[in-house]
């Protein structure tokens, strides 16, 4: 399985050089780690994860081009998805998950409208050994980890092709100020029709190819400009979420046929540093969820 995904990722990386040797080149780079404990000091539900995107293209003009694949994403991401308590779950609470993902994106626009298209690869189960990459973390820090009975009753392995697709389009407030409302489809490892807008105030950001997270909905600075600034988000979404394979219903556990999304962060651009830090409330995901969460993001770049 290895093997695969491996010969999968170094033919999705080639890919762009084979289609416009003399003309594609690597335009962006950007990434995004979420996790709850850098929010509120827990480690439960949609505990960690990590996002990052390649992108490549035939130069960058501060827009999005017309042609599909002018702009080429090349995807990666991680998660580990854990019941509240990871040493004694309690009865009807979701299952220890863990999943890596591998995806080809591209982003265009037409008559006005910003769009993405692509696929993923999404792998679930031991065959990722994210949870053992955790149970040595935990060790280290020395936090509980989970246990063998946690992890013998995880979503187990399987390979889910998944279909994502955006439509946004911005729109001017004020000076320094606009909005983006946007719609977003999936279908695969988890199938979903979301609706929700973002807004930002400040400059920084503008002319820049952002790539949405999944989990958190946090837009990431993929394609960045030379300015330095600030911008500070917000933004939220609502999704009609159709089945999920985190819970599966083997588990016992029932989707929430809606799911809820607030967030807010801020940009900062400096000469030689970037940094970007939100927080974000996710909504109940599965019957008998007690609460919502917080999960922090961050992304930290430092040129020397």
């Amino acid at each position: 399985m290895f093997r695969v995904l491996t010969a999968i990722c170094i033919a999705l990386m080639v890919m762009p050089q084979m289609s416009a040797a003399q003309t594609r080149e690597r335009i962006g780079y950007g990434r995004l780690i979420n996790n709850d404990y850098i929010a509120t000091g827990q480690d439960r539900w949609r505990s960690g994860s990590v996002a990052s995107s390649r992108v490549w293209g035939r130069g960058w003009a501060g827009a999005l081009p017309y042609d599909i694949g002018d702009i080429l994403e090349l995807r990666l991401g991680a998660e580990i998805i854990a019941p509240e308590n990871l040493v004694n779950p309690a009865a009807g609470d979701r299952p220890y998950a863990t999943a890596l993902s591998l995806g080809l994106h591209t982003h265009f626009q037409r008559a006005g409208l910003e769009m993405a298209m692509g696929g993923d690869v999404v792998m679930t189960g031991p065959q990722t050994r994210l949870d053992d990459l955790q149970a040595g973390f935990h060790d280290l820090v020395g936090v509980d980890k989970a246990s063998r009975l946690t992890r013998a009753a995880q979503v187990g392995n399987g390979i889910h092709p998944t279909l994502v697709g955006e439509a946004g389009r911005e729109v001017a407030l004020a000076a320094g100020a606009r909005m983006r409302p946007f719609i977003e489809a999936r279908a695969g490892a988890e199938t979903l029709l979301r609706a929700g807008v973002d807004v930002t105030l400040g400059d920084l950001g503008q002319g820049e190819l952002l790539v949405r997270d999944p989990v958190t909905g946090q837009r990431y600075r993929s394609v960045k400009g030379d300015a330095a600034g600030f911008a500070f988000v917000m933004g939220g979404d609502i999704a009609a979420v159709s089945d999920s394979v985190f819970l599966p219903a083997s588990s016992g556990v029932v989707v929430r046929d809606a799911r809820t999304r607030l967030r807010a962060g801020m940009h900062w651009q400096g000469d030689r540093a970037a940094v970007f830090y939100g927080l974000t409330w996710l909504g109940k995901e599965f019957e008998g969820q007690r609460e919502g969460q917080v999960l922090g993001s961050i992304r930290l770049d430092l040129n020397f």
